[in-house]
């Protein structure tokens, strides 16, 4: 019985021990300050969980436990896209959630497993330097690869990954040279090496590992010197971009009778003189559909009055729109960013001839196509435009105003190993961005966490390629961020409004842009290796 009673104990303590960690991904309820070390502590937890689990079953429970708690608390937005506005009937939206959150826990139940087994034994024990060093080492390295293949198998899904809680950290500078997945490593090594200084006080073997968590402590300040390395140098004049942001309520943005109204908040904001006379924008960015159906759906009066705005204030405007285009038999659906410039024509544009337009690559699932055999689940759902064609995965960027601007849209700027190939140059295309453009509609997540984990992921992509970052979104989190990661200017979420701001494009390749996550996974697989074949030896 007491038996039965403290391991229910412990299962509750690892459930909200991931609950917590899930609190580390966006500020609110915390503050930005408090995230990283909320990251690294919750996740010790876990790490202890696993090194002292006398099987490899237990281990595997307990990561499980631990990564339902934390994809159940963290993902819960999607509850709100599938009921409220998708109109499934809330218990299967809580069995959506909960059904993913459980798959999603798989992963880190892996890397658990993974990790004990490599071990080959269970800790703390007595042991040298190197031997608490290599075990911290696999469990970090166990830890990312989970990491790794949750952003890749299934077209990808690498929401929460630990990098993305310490974008205020000792060691977001990491970011630029290993990118995000190399700051997930660090950020592992270093909670197993907390974990391991309290298993091995047990022990009383805890100097030997105040040296692994030494070097953790090493990686932080090399982090704080990698702050001041410059990766890229200014690229032309600065610009004035105005990002817009209608607040478009979701209930309303796709109904017929309303969707006039909406057009008309995206043109009135866009159109708005500059605040002072040496402040007129050059380029203005709307979000993600900003008009909701397809181009060659309203009549050409309606391109007509963007054309005349960006004459008014002589500028180029970006916004989101669905794009179809007839290829001789066939039909091409794309989710698209365009520009607009004063020297447009609104007939072409309906045509769907427009000379600067970019499609969306990473389409998603049951959002933006439908996975094979799961049209049923599409169909209970009243999400329109859900079936897109897919765009090439490097596009032209948009040269306007002497700065080379690359769009991504929606959760697109969540894989950074795909925004880094509008960075580079291009045999084909010319010359990779100055300024990275994200333009987005996540009112279908209503003003929950979603809005400001997305900025959170944000902020690691203009880390990572020391680019400026501009994004325009229909409810939140408009924001311009500068290349160091830093959000210079927001607009409050659930509002109208927009956001002019000066903005310096940038030239110069971080090592991350040249080399993408190549190194971090020979690191990551070089040591699985090494564990594999000391675990083989003992």
């Amino acid at each position: 019985m007491a038996r039965t009673e403290s391991r229910s104990r412990r299962n509750l303590a690892l459930l909200l021990a991931g609950a917590v960690h899930a609190l580390s991904f966006a500020p609110g309820p915390l503050p930005e300050l408090a995230l990283p070390f909320v990251e690294l502590f919750s996740l010790a937890v876990l790490a202890y969980a696993v090194f002292c689990a006398g099987t490899v079953r237990r281990a595997a429970g307990a990561a499980f436990l631990f990564g339902l708690g934390n994809f159940a608390l963290g993902l819960y937005w999607i509850f709100i896209s599938l009921h409220v506005y998708g109109g499934l009937a809330w218990p299967l939206a809580v069995a959506a959630v909960a059904i993913l959150a459980a798959f999603e826990a798989l992963y880190i139940t892996l890397a658990a497993a993974l990790a004990r087994w490599l071990n080959a034994g269970r800790m703390p024990a007595p042991a040298s330097l190197g031997r608490y060093l290599l075990v911290a080492a696999v469990w970090a390295s166990a830890w990312t690869g989970a990491e790794w293949l949750r952003g890749t198998l299934f077209t990808g899904f690498p929401w929460m990954n630990i990098g993305y809680a310490h974008v205020d950290g000792v060691l977001a500078p990491w970011a630029p040279v290993l990118g995000v997945y190399g700051v997930a490593w660090l950020a592992a090594f270093a909670a197993g090496s907390v974990a391991m200084f309290a298993a091995a006080k047990d022990t009383r073997d805890d100097k030997t590992a105040a040296a692994v968590l030494g070097i953790a402590i090493l990686t932080g300040l090399a982090g704080i010197l990698l702050g001041h390395v410059d990766w890229a140098h200014p690229h032309g004049k600065t610009i004035i971009m105005r990002l817009v942001q209608g607040n478009v309520p979701q209930s309303e943005k796709f109904q017929p009778r309303l969707l006039w109204q909406g057009l008309a908040t995206y043109t009135r904001l866009a159109a708005l003189p500059p605040k002072a006379p040496d402040g007129a924008p050059n380029v203005v960015v709307m979000p993600e559909t900003v008009l909701p159906v397809f181009q060659d759906q309203v009549a050409p009066d309606v391109w007509q009055q963007f054309i005349d705005i960006a004459r008014n204030l002589n500028a180029s405007l970006i916004l989101g729109v669905p794009l179809h285009v007839r290829q001789g038999q066939s039909n091409r659906y794309t989710n698209s960013a365009i520009v607009v410039t004063p020297d447009s024509s609104a007939r072409r544009i309906a045509a769907g001839d427009i000379a600067m337009h970019y499609d969306k690559h990473h389409l998603v699932p049951f959002g933006e196509y439908v996975p094979t055999g799961f049209r049923w689940f599409i169909d209970a759902l009243r999400i329109p435009l859900g079936d897109f064609n897919r765009g090439a995965a490097r596009q032209p960027v948009f040269d306007l105003a002497g700065q080379r601007i690359a769009p991504d849209i929606c959760y697109e700027d969540v894989f950074g190993e795909e925004i880094i190939r509008s960075v580079r140059d291009s045999g084909t295309h010319g010359a990779g961005a100055s300024i990275l453009v994200n333009i987005s509609n996540l009112g279908w997540f209503g003003n929950s966490w979603a809005l400001r984990q997305d900025l959170q992921i944000a902020r690691m992509r203009a880390l990572e390629t020391a680019r400026p970052m501009m994004r325009a979104t229909n409810t939140g989190m408009t924001a311009a961020i500068s290349p160091k990661g830093v959000v210079r200017a927001q607009l409050p979420a659930m509002s109208k409004g927009v956001l002019d701001v000066e903005v310096q494009g940038m030239s110069g390749l971080t090592p991350y842009v040249r080399w993408g996550n190549l190194p971090v996974l020979i690191w990551t697989a070089f040591l699985l290796l090494l564990g594999l074949g000391l675990r083989r030896r003992r």
